[in-house]
């Protein structure tokens, strides 16, 4: 039986509250890092990477609780996500918009690429791709192609995670060869139709909403599910919604987010357990 983890993206604090749920999840006895294929896009790309280089899931749930001195502060406001929903709402196709919303993220006052690179790179640890199958998503800036990088790409994770990243708007498109990409998320905040062919898929996904032509996780899943793959999806509950914040982006919350996703796991193991055992 194969096994895939889809890991969705959310900010600073859906890497906490992914953590704190795979914590909490393993603590009762449903240990899913060892997933045949991980699919990581933002947020999760960045747990992906980490899950998949052997890091023990308490230690990395640990770390999202001591004091975020590395992050940079940003904030993912009503503005930001204005252009985005304008960009996806002209009318096109999908891959249109998803280069206006590139073209977007290209004329964006944001820190530099170098300072983000480097933030990055402390939470990676000098991670290299790992033997497992790992799936980075992102979207090239110009033309609004959907990216998927692995390790045959000859890209570097670093590179592939910093693009998966690069929220538009925010931080600063990747420069990777002649091309610049930014975060999979403008592609969907998901991308579990990645897991397609997989047995059994377990989804943890921060955010679940889309705009414009983006493909809904609610249509993935049922794809998958109709391909006979059983699914369990996990999103944040009351309590973790109240810790997550509006701001997906402040690091002043993620400790409180990894602990919503260790508690929140009391109440999913099972329905994991059903679909992952």
């Amino acid at each position: 039986m194969t096994r895939a983890l889809v890991l969705g993206g959310g900010g600073v604090t859906g890497v906490a509250w992914e953590w704190g749920l795979l914590a909490g999840l393993a603590g009762r006895g449903v240990d899913v890092s060892d997933a045949d294929l991980v699919v990581g896009t933002s947020a999760g790309s960045v747990v992906g990477a980490q899950l998949c280089s052997g890091t023990p899931v308490r230690e990395s749930y640990e770390a999202q609780l001591r004091p975020p001195r590395a992050e940079l502060p940003a904030r993912l406001g009503a503005g930001v996500l204005l252009r985005w929903a304008w960009a996806g709402a002209r009318g096109g196709d999908a891959v249109r918009a998803r280069a206006r919303v590139g073209a977007m993220a290209l004329a964006a006052r944001t820190p530099s690429e170098q300072s983000r690179r480097a933030v990055l790179a402390a939470r990676l640890a000098g991670a290299r791709w790992p033997a497992r199958r790992l799936l980075v998503t992102a979207v090239d800036a110009a033309s609004g192609e959907f990216v998927v990088f692995d390790a045959d790409s000859g890209v570097s994770l670093l590179d592939a995670v910093g693009a998966s990243c690069a929220v538009p708007g925010v931080w600063p498109p990747v420069t990777i060869g002649a091309r610049r990409y930014v975060d999979g998320g403008v592609r969907s905040a998901v991308n579990a139709d990645l897991a397609a062919g997989a047995d059994a898929v377990l989804v943890l996904a921060p955010v679940t909403a889309g705009f414009g032509p983006m493909p809904r996780l609610s249509a993935q899943v049922a794809a998958l599910r109709a391909a006979g793959t059983r699914v369990a999806v996990v999103s944040p509950d009351r309590s973790s919604r109240r810790a997550i914040g509006r701001n997906v982006l402040d690091p002043a919350r993620r400790a409180g987010a990894a602990r919503a996703g260790l508690a929140q796991a009391t109440a999913v193991a099972d329905q994991v357990a059903a679909v992952w055992a």
